[in-house]
């Protein structure tokens, strides 16, 4: 009689060619990716004596940071400018994102490319941009005295941390409207319809249905802003104060004219700590959901 158990199936094996089209992008992360993290992390607990870096396993560069208050001030100051500047890019998105999203209709492509269109560009063109239109003798200085704003060129515009906040903004701004706009494109139209059906006021419509459902968005948009000012030293370093320097013009500084490797080292790996910080706090939020 046959018997009622059916006998198991031996495992098939997963086919080479998986193997091979796997190894590729794993090389690339690993020579890219973990290989400099690796290096980074070797050089942050190493230490500069005389000019020569000791690599022996040291925690003076951490101590130095700790320490130090112009370097806390630094950190400090670089943190909170790029929550201003992210503040305020959700701000210009949020109307931006809401007008393209549901009423841009068969204009949405174009609506779209004009957004991304400055990316298309070279970063430096568009800071130089700015340094332009700020400038003493720039477009604005010379649009407010020929209205009769102003009798002669100002230097308010330009290298303080107006023009740096500025600049930050307006540079980053496609990398938070493209997730935004998506988001809102995803929005349910009857979940207003039936709001508006209920008598709800337009900000509550906004506060308890628009905004947690494209806060995923939202939250997407605001770390790639968030991670893309906190590196950054072109900008600072272009048009903003000579006082106002961040955490990338401490960086560039420590790898170029004072060789301190392993102290600009931790201050790249306290750049990375607080970046994957924010990264997973808009996790838990749901950043990267639907």
């Amino acid at each position: 009689m046959a018997s009622t158990f059916s006998q198991p199936q031996p495992r098939q094996p997963l086919p080479i060619g998986l193997y091979s089209s796997l190894l590729p992008p794993l090389l690339w992360m690993t020579l890219l990716y973990f290989v400099p993290i690796a290096l980074l992390i070797s050089y942050s607990v190493w230490r500069l004596e005389a000019f020569d870096i000791v690599k022996e396993f040291s925690l003076v560069n951490f101590k130095t940071i700790l320490t130090n208050v112009a370097y806390r001030t630094v950190i400090g100051r670089t943190v909170l400018t790029a929550l201003g500047v992210t503040a305020i890019d959700i701000l210009i998105t949020l109307p931006i994102g809401y007008f393209i999203g549901r009423y841009g209709g068969r204009y949405r492509t174009l609506l779209t490319l004009l957004i991304i269109l400055p990316l298309w560009s070279s970063y430096l063109v568009r800071v130089f941009a700015w340094k332009i239109i700020l400038g003493y003798n720039g477009v604005l200085n010379s649009a407010l005295m020929a209205i009769g704003l102003f009798k002669q060129p100002s230097q308010i515009f330009l290298y303080n941390q107006f023009s740096t906040m500025l600049t930050f903004v307006h540079v980053w701004l496609p990398f938070m409207i493209l997730p935004v706009i998506t988001a809102f494109e995803r929005l349910p139209p009857e979940l207003l319809e039936a709001s508006a059906d209920l008598n709800a006021n337009p900000w509550t419509t906004f506060r308890r249905i628009i905004l947690p459902l494209v806060m995923p968005g939202v939250l997407a948009g605001s770390i790639n802003v968030f991670s893309l000012t906190m590196g950054d030293f072109i900008t600072p370093s272009l048009v903003g104060s000579p006082t106002g320097i961040m955490l990338g013009n401490v960086i560039s500084s420590q790898f170029g004219v004072a060789y301190n490797w392993p102290l600009g080292a931790t201050f790249a790996l306290v750049v990375m700590l607080i970046v994957f910080l924010g990264l997973a706090i808009g996790l838990r939020q749901g950043a990267l959901d639907s």
